[in-house]
């Protein structure tokens, strides 16, 4: 499993600021669809690994901020998203869409 993690960790070192992507994206681009699970696994875990992990920039397919809860203040995720000049209406990424980053598609 800690292989998969690395390679989750791979893909999320590669999101830059100001976008983000989701579960499902990465899973599908590691070509495990259907393992979301197993990548938000990753992203709990990732404060372990040695170099910095941006696990904010991981969302939900809908654009909300569930791993916000492992964080270590509740507000972190958002406020490092704002930070970045992600706009959020409570836990919701506005204009999600737009701010999608798809490892399919930018790492190929």
């Amino acid at each position: 499993m800690s292989d998969f993690f690395n390679k989750v960790y791979e893909v999320a070192k590669q999101i830059p600021p100001g976008r983000v992507t989701s579960y499902g994206a990465i899973a599908k681009y590691l070509g495990t669809t259907g393992s979301a699970r197993m990548v938000g696994w990753a992203m709990n875990a990732c404060s372990s690994h040695p170099e910095f992990v941006p696990a904010h920039r991981v969302v939900n397919r809908n654009g909300l901020l569930t791993g916000k809860h492992h964080f270590d203040n509740p507000n972190a995720m958002n406020e490092l998203l704002e930070n970045e000049g992600i706009k959020l209406d409570g836990d919701q990424i506005l204009d999600f869409k737009k701010k999608f980053w798809d490892p399919g598609e930018e790492l190929g």
